[in-house]
């Protein structure tokens, strides 16, 4: 089983989004039994809070639901429990390394490090409120990465 954890710093927006759109696509593929995804914040402001609705409304849009989904922070043995940590921007990456006290096994990576724009961030639509450019950041991010991970790299 390959175990995902999608990070942004709320766990309202960015990272349930890529959780849910990514659990749509290996479901539609018929793999999600070989997948564990799951996503959390650095931050511990929105724990509790459901996916932000401008968010939920945009992957409602997009026929992909994101069922109770409730904010969580991320924790150290967040970092041994996962084979991969995909975040949304470099701050989330300072954060976790504040979290976990590094990187020693090469775990974390940028979502968009699994296209054509390696090294970009995910647009913010918190501060943005462009939910559709997050979107094309999310779901070009979950192809790229459903596709490294099947080619097995």
């Amino acid at each position: 089983m390959i175990k995902l954890l999608f990070i942004c710093h709320g766990n309202i927006c960015r990272s349930p989004m890529a959780e849910y759109v990514l659990k749509d696509m290996v479901l539609r593929r018929g793999i999600a039994d070989a997948f564990m995804i799951d996503s959390a914040a650095t931050s511990r402001e929105e724990i509790g809070n459901p996916v932000y609705p401008p968010a939920r409304r945009k992957l409602a849009e997009k026929g992909v639901a994101c069922g109770d989904h409730r904010a969580r922070q991320m924790t150290k043995s967040d970092y041994e429990r996962f084979d991969m940590i995909i975040c949304m921007d470099y701050n989330n990456i300072r954060n976790i390394n504040r979290i976990t006290g590094g990187d020693p096994d090469g775990k974390v990576s940028l979502l968009l490090d699994y296209t054509d724009r390696a090294g970009g961030e995910v647009a913010d639509p918190w501060y943005t409120g462009d939910f559709d450019a997050t979107w094309r950041d999310v779901k070009e991010g979950c192809e790229g990465l459903l596709e490294h991970i099947m080619k097995g790299e």
